[in-house]
């Protein structure tokens, strides 16, 4: 990302306005945008190192409290750079489980859902990257409140930072499951990914981010060129015949099956990693031994591990869970044709915060027809 210098011209002249200064998003800023930024302000761009560390390690946000850096460069970056995190609205936890939902209030005042989920041996993240959802999917309560906006990686970034501050402690694992489709997103979700993995950011391993989509080819192509497969893959499946897939996910009229099975076996895996397949298993739609066997066929020879989720449930919509019998006969066929199949355990499901239920908060903002996926 490059960003504009425009009010670094104007503060060296000396007719900066206050009220029109263009000001930097600090939380988009990779270490080499910091080095620019610093050299110029006529600083040292070591110091790039130093911000980082109070950003990302510390989890300070006034340039005020860096205490390690001059009062004339803290006067200067206060001047020239914003570090705002989303504000907390609400928050929810689980009685059941102690997964924890946010809702976050972002700088236009647009609101979005991330959940935190405890495990025994780590902590994950579930965050959003848009805004509501344009992709309509019949079973997510995202898409069903309408798309407002793409989220920037300086919110993508700032929502999960504002978490980790909350809890006051460290989350190891990030999965871009939330509200919207990341890669309807694709730059600013990138960008904030590279700002998560990158050890001047947050220095989370690549191999512990996942981006779950419903299949856009051509930012799975991209994807899988710009991180060469280190990036967790999960596809939202959900169907193994085009006609069920269309009537769930709207958006495989444009990119059908085959097209998203072509894309998957070309998508350049490291070895021993495998992508994960999504399917939300509905009553009476996509849930019999008939569908289970065409998709050990659809997915034969691609390496793949399989996350059976009964639906969970989503106001106005007549779609219900299938039982656990009908569940147990379809993961049946998976694991006895060799696919390596699990049926995940529902978490937080009782607050609304369990796939395909975050909804966000209603907002003001008009909503806007969303930009077509890339091709």
């Amino acid at each position: 990302m490059v960003f504009s210098l425009q009010w670094v011209n104007t503060w060296r002249r000396g007719a900066r306005e206050e009220t029109s200064m263009a000001r930097v998003s600090g939380l988009e800023l990779t270490l080499e945008n910091w080095r620019d930024l610093l050299i110029s302000l006529e600083e040292p761009p070591y110091r790039a190192e130093q911000i980082g560390d109070w950003i990302y390690r510390k989890k300070i946000f006034s340039f005020k409290d860096m205490t390690n850096l001059s009062q004339g460069l803290r006067q200067k970056l206060t001047d020239a750079v914003d570090l705002i995190l989303p504000d907390l609205v609400k928050e929810r936890t689980s009685l059941r489980d102690g997964t924890k939902k946010f809702l976050w209030r972002l700088g236009d005042g647009a609101t979005v859902e991330s959940v935190f989920l405890p495990h025994a041996t780590h902590k994950t993240a579930c965050l959003s990257s848009q805004v509501g959802c344009p992709l309509g999917c019949a079973f997510c309560a995202t898409g069903k409140g309408g798309f407002v906006r793409d989220m920037t990686a300086g919110e993508i970034t700032g929502h999960f930072l504002a978490m980790e501050r909350h809890l006051g402690a460290s989350v190891q694992n990030v999965v871009l499951m939330g509200m919207g489709e990341p890669l309807h997103n694709y730059d600013a979700t990138v960008h904030a990914i590279q700002l998560m993995n990158c050890q001047e950011g947050l220095a989370l391993s690549s191999r512990r981010i996942t981006i779950s989509t419903v299949g856009l080819v051509p930012q799975i192509d991209q994807l899988g060129k710009d991180f060469q497969g280190r990036i967790g893959l999960a596809i939202s499946l959900h169907a193994a015949d085009d006609a069920v897939r269309t009537r769930l996910l709207p958006i495989n009229r444009r990119y059908p099956l085959q097209m998203l099975m072509q894309a998957l076996r070309r998508y350049p895996l490291p070895p021993r990693r495998r992508l994960t397949i999504e399917i939300a298993l509905i009553d009476g739609v996509n849930d019999s031994e008939q569908m289970a066997r065409s998709l050990v066929a659809l997915l034969r020879g691609i390496p793949v591990k399989i996350n059976l989720i009964p639906l969970n449930p989503v106001p106005h919509t007549a779609l219900r869970p299938p039982s656990e019998q009908r569940v147990e006969a379809f993961q049946e066929v998976l694991t006895r044709s060799g696919l390596s199949c699990f049926i995940r355990r529902r978490r937080g499901d009782d607050i609304s915060a369990a796939c395909g239920q975050l909804a966000g908060h209603p907002t003001s903002l008009i909503r806007q027809e969303p930009s077509p996926p890339r091709s």
